[in-house]
Parts: structure tokens; C-alpha cells; sequence
């Protein structure tokens, strides 16, 4: 295992490989995926991603699941000094009005949002699920423009100040809106979001494509972040599903065009010629860019998890590198 230090050197050092435990407790049993973390940890890994409604889209979940049992893994294997954990606030559905939660077109809908009782509240209920005192990295998790950014800004700044966060982070917010949080941030001397949270792959969607509230990283958020030496990237869904090496997991509609054919032939040449899998590649080609882009792993087994930590040492040749991306 590789380790990158998040927010340009202010944050934590964590695993180059995150894992994420969405499913965990929904539709990943509990045994599963204590076992999972068993094998992240014995492999060096040390950064887990969750959030405050994982998976709360799955019938009879609240939410709860994902958190829940990372907090008793935590505390049964004694690792919470061990592991930088994060966690989200901001998409998780108000049962006080209803079941209702995100429109496919990516509208709040029912959705918790920004405001800031909303994320203190979080926080406290995220703390209490996972059994500790301090969250290492904390997300905004989508974009809510029904309240003021300086309001949020605000409320999170407040939660590092009180010592219960550490390192601030946004997900699924458009550039312009990450740089304009960092702006007021900055000029009211608070401490702003330094890691961003996106969609990401080395396929890219075709013009135009929408994935509901989610955001994919763009040119625009890639030019940004490269001006910006306190700024980290994650990505996830890095490796769509599974669908870069299972012919039972078609491709999403919004990846699948003309352009999708031409990466898909020359990734799984590069894999074969370096004795690699394709999502092996992919991993590595996410975190050996320009700008790094360090990813998120969604894994169901043991044996899925096995597959892709060998990504952490694989490092792509200068010309291996210019083939996929002129692909």
C-alpha cells in the first residue's frame, strides 16, 4: 500500500486506495463486511469513506446501515486510531416529511440538505452510529442552494472549531460553487472544504449526460484543482459497477458511445500487456494523473477487494499513460 497526504500536506496521511462501505449492512451482511475490512486493514489500508443515508434507498433501510457497522467494526477490532474515517451530511431523507427522497434529475426533493442545524445534527448522529468523537474528514455531500453557502460554510467551520471534525470536504458540487465556498472560507478566516468528493472513471460520459445529483469531475473541476496546492480529489463509482470486466454489468447509458469503444479496446490492451486487470489500470491511471485523483473502492468480497489492491503499486509508463489518454 501507497499513502498520499490529504489537503496538500495539512490533512491526514491516508491509504492511496479508500474503501467505501455504502453497502454494508444493506445489501452486504454484516460478517461480510467485517471480513472485507479485515483484509483492507491487514493490507495497509487505512481510509474508509461512508455517509449518513448508506444505503437508505434500499427497501426498509433508514440510512443508518453503513455507519452502523463500520462503528462496531471500529470498536471490535480496536482499530479507530488506525483508520481515517469519513462520513457525509446533506442526502439523507427527512422522514418528518415523508419517504420522498432525490428526483432522478437530480432535485433535492426530500433530502436533509445544508442548512446549518442540519449539519450539526449530523455530525451528533453520525458520531453516535460510528462510536466515536471526532470525524477525520467530513462532506457536504450534495449541493443544496435552498440555503445560503455562507450558512453552510459557516456550520462546518463551527464543527472543526469544536474539535468533533477534522479536515472539511464537498461532494457533488459543480466547480464553481467549490471555489466560491473556499472564497468566503478564506475571507472570513475559516477553515473551507480541501477535499472533493466526485464521480469519476476513465471512461468519459457522453456530452451532456446527466447522473441525477451526482457530479462527474470535469475539465473545469481538473483545471481548478490543479491551481489549488491544498486541494485533494477522490473519485468514485471509479470502476462503474463492475462493468469494465463483466460482461453480466453493461455499461450505463450515459458512458455508452462511439468514444467508450475506442478507451474500452486500448485499456484492455495496456492490462494485457502489463500483466494487469483492467480495473487494476484504471485505479492506477486515476491516481498517477496530473492531478491525482485518489479512488474510492466499491467492493461486495474478499476476492473483489484482493483484485484491486494491487493498484496502490502499479505504475503507468509516461508513454503508457499518453495511449490511454488519447484514446
Amino acid at each position: 500500500m501507497r499513502y498520499r497526504t490529504l489537503a496538500g500536506g495539512t490533512g491526514p496521511e491516508v491509504s492511496a486506495l479508500c474503501l467505501g462501505v455504502l453497502p454494508f449492512g444493506t445489501t452486504v451482511d454484516e460478517k461480510t463486511g467485517f471480513a472485507i475490512l479485515d483484509r483492507f486493514m491487514e493490507a495497509g489500508g487505512t481510509f474508509v469513506d461512508t455517509s449518513n443515508n448508506y444505503a437508505c434507498w434500499v427497501d426498509g433501510a433508514t440510512g443508518d446501515e453503513s455507519e452502523l457497522v463500520l462503528g462496531r467494526w471500529l470498536a471490535d477490532r480496536g482499530a479507530r486510531d488506525r483508520m481515517v474515517v469519513a462520513t457525509k451530511v446533506g442526502a439523507r431523507p427527512d422522514r418528518a416529511r415523508g419517504t420522498r427522497w432525490i428526483d432522478d434529475d437530480g432535485d433535492l426533493g426530500n433530502a436533509e440538505g445544508l442548512a446549518a442545524k442540519t449539519v450539526r445534527a449530523g455530525a451528533e448522529g453520525s458520531l453516535k452510529r460510528l462510536g466515536t468523537d471526532r470525524v477525520d474528514l467530513y462532506y457536504a455531500h450534495i449541493e443544496d442552494r435552498r440555503v445560503p453557502l455562507e450558512e453552510t460554510v459557516g456550520a462546518f467551520a463551527d464543527l472543526v472549531a469544536g474539535g468533533t471534525v477534522g479536515t472539511l470536504g464537498v461532494s457533488n458540487h459543480p466547480a464553481w460553487r467549490i471555489a466560491e465556498a473556499r472564497r468566503l472560507a478564506t475571507e472570513r478566516g475559516l477553515p473551507g472544504y480541501q477535499v472533493v468528493q466526485q464521480r469519476h472513471t476513465y471512461l468519459k460520459p457522453r456530452q451532456g449526460a446527466r447522473f441525477g445529483c451526482q457530479r462527474h469531475v470535469d475539465d473545469q473541476l481538473l483545471d481548478y484543482a490543479g491551481t489549488q496546492p491544498d486541494l485533494t480529489l477522490l473519485g468514485y463509482s471509479t470502476l462503474i459497477a463492475g462493468a469494465y470486466t463483466r460482461d453480466d454489468k453493461p455499461l450505463l447509458a450515459q458512458y455508452a458511445h462511439d468514444g467508450s469503444v475506442a478507451r474500452l479496446r486500448v485499456l484492455r490492451e495496456v492490462a494485457s500487456e502489463l500483466g494487469a486487470t483492467p480495473n487494476q489500470v484504471v485505479l492506477a491511471w486515476l491516481l498517477g494523473g496530473a492531478v491525482p485523483v485518489l479512488p474510492i473502492l466499491g467492493v461486495s468480497s474478499v476476492a473483489q477487494l484482493d483484485e484491486l489492491l494491487p493498484a496502490a503499486e502499479l505504475d503507468l509508463a509516461p508513454e503508457v499513460r499518453d495511449r490511454l489518454d488519447a484514446a
